[in-house]
């Protein structure tokens, strides 16, 4: 193999490996979550769909777990902690909300609207503090 294929090959692998990285962190936006984690923070997650991979179920995230999930009231995926679990009607609903904030969300959430969960290492998230800043920034957020 000559030494172009090595060069293009190693650069589609690194390509790979961020693109894979990139979908497993997200970036706090706002206080809602204070003091678990906070605004330009970066949380590491475990994706429910990542190119057809599973790597949790949304079925089984339980009370405690902190969520991204696909809210009906907002434009952007939620980051939240569920506090309730119920059956209505026939389906598990989830009750999810902002540690900071002084209610819950507006609405209950379905598991198939749930697309990631915070990793965490015993009770805590994994965080990497305010190096997330910079996304903020950069988007105008």
């Amino acid at each position: 193999m000559n030494e172009t294929v090595k060069e293009i090959l190693t650069y589609v692998i690194l390509i790979i490996i961020v693109l894979i990285i990139a979908q497993h962190l997200n970036v706090v936006v706002s206080g809602s979550m204070e003091p678990t984690f906070y605004r330009g923070d970066i949380v590491v997650l475990q994706q429910a769909n990542m190119l057809g991979i599973s790597e949790f179920d949304p079925t089984t995230v339980k009370e405690g777990d902190i969520v991204v999930y696909d809210a009906i009231w907002y434009d952007n995926p939620v980051i939240h902690r569920i506090i309730d679990i119920k059956d209505i009607n026939g389906t598990t609903m989830y009750m999810i909300k902002g540690d900071n904030n002084g209610s819950p969300d507006p609405y209950w959430v379905k598991a198939e609207q749930i697309t990631g969960r915070v990793v965490t290492l015993g009770e805590m998230p994994l965080v990497i503090p305010k190096i997330g800043y910079l996304s903020l920034w950069i988007r105008g957020l």
